[in-house]
């Protein structure tokens, strides 16, 4: 008995001892941990100062919208606006892309695919379609009915194609040399300051949406990997045309059924072009709110505009582009100056190519 006393004894204390021991160890630990150096801390990135560094100080435009950022970004403000109704609308061509050159992008890549694309043969109708787009080119005078016209004739001259085989052609396409500007590929063919404007609204947490009347496949097919500026897919609105499965043929997708074998391709089928009052249709369909925020530059974004700043719940803006620059773009004065009487009369606020940016395409992009 006096033995298992003994040892209950000298268990408890080899208990102890162990548990003291623990606490010293990380006394000492505790004590130590201060004395090490510490691990560097990285350097926050330097904040932005302008964002819109290459617009001219004195560009109304930019004081509008550097104002109207400042106002609805205040929390304790009249103007506050809440982040899910930040939302921006653009037009592509004229407004964020060169327009001219000679006319617009899509318009050019048909009359590739028809003229001088070795693996098609065009059709009578594709062939009658470029005559148009021709007539175009040569008086720059846009003929009655081609926006349907160009719209069916892009869906003719690439059926059949994947959507992924489609944004291939596409990029390839932008990276053939702009024939009216030195050091300048179709694709890159961005103004840069309007590249800053989707950048500043995005840091101030704006939803940025391209509303184009050029097909919405041929739109994020040539944006699709820019390095310079970032509008997914689901954001970019265009004109459309019919999709199908390869073995739909003119089966009603009611009655047809999907499989893991199929892919989606071109149909042939143009749906609808967006211009005009149909962007206003598209916007409250696909966005499901007001813009407070639109950006075009030709009476085919006038709809989007009177959009966006008639009865809106939020303070709102409108800008337009006036095509004045005759030097470092293929500018249009007579266009421009018919542009800035429309800005006044509807309260737009105008943007000067000419007057209020440093650079339109970068400072080793000339015209030839």
């Amino acid at each position: 008995m006096e033995k298992n006393s003994n040892e209950s004894v000298w268990r408890i204390i080899a208990i102890g001892a162990l548990a003291m021991m623990t606490v010293i160890s990380c006394l000492y630990a505790n004590a130590t941990r201060g004395n090490k150096t510490p691990e560097p801390v990285p350097e926050a990135e330097p904040a932005k100062e302008d964002w819109l560094a290459l617009w001219n100080d004195d560009a109304r435009a930019k004081k509008e919208l550097t104002a109207y950022m400042e106002a609805i970004t205040d929390e304790n403000g009249p103007d506050f606006i809440p982040v899910e109704d930040r939302v921006a609308v653009f037009d592509l061509d004229g407004t964020l892309f060169c327009e001219t050159d000679p006319v617009y992008f899509d318009h050019m890549l048909f009359m590739h695919r028809v003229q001088n694309d070795p693996t098609h043969k065009a059709t009578e109708f594709e062939l009658q379609v470029a005559e148009k787009v021709q007539e175009f080119i040569d008086t720059g005078s846009y003929p009655e009915g081609l926006d349907n016209l160009h719209g069916q004739g892009v869906a003719s001259a690439f059926a059949g194609m994947t959507i992924r085989e489609f944004y291939d052609y596409v990029k390839a396409f932008g990276k053939t040399a702009s024939p009216g500007y030195n050091n300048l590929n179709r694709g890159d063919a961005f103004y840069l300051p309007m590249v800053e404007i989707i950048e500043y609204l995005q840091e101030n947490q704006f939803k940025t949406y391209i509303v184009s009347g050029t097909d919405r496949l041929i739109v994020r097919g040539a944006m699709e990997g820019l390095s310079f500026m970032h509008i997914p897919a689901n954001q970019i609105i265009g004109s459309d045309e019919l999709l199908v499965a390869p073995e739909q043929g003119d089966t009603d997708g009611l009655d047809y059924l999907y499989t893991d074998s199929d892919e989606l391709v071109l149909a042939g089928k143009f749906i609808i072009k967006n211009l005009k009052m149909n962007k206003v249709t598209v916007i409250a369909q696909e966005i499901g709110s007001q813009p407070v925020l639109s950006f075009g530059n030709s009476s085919g974004d006038y709809s989007m505009a009177n959009y966006t700043i008639s009865n809106n719940p939020y303070k709102s803006l409108a800008f337009m582009l006036c095509c004045d620059d005759t030097v470092r773009e293929n500018g249009n004065v007579e266009k421009a100056q018919k542009m800035y009487e429309a800005c006044e009369k509807s309260n737009y606020i105008p943007i000067s190519m000419k007057n209020d940016w440093k650079t339109i395409y970068g400072d080793e992009v000339t015209r030839k």
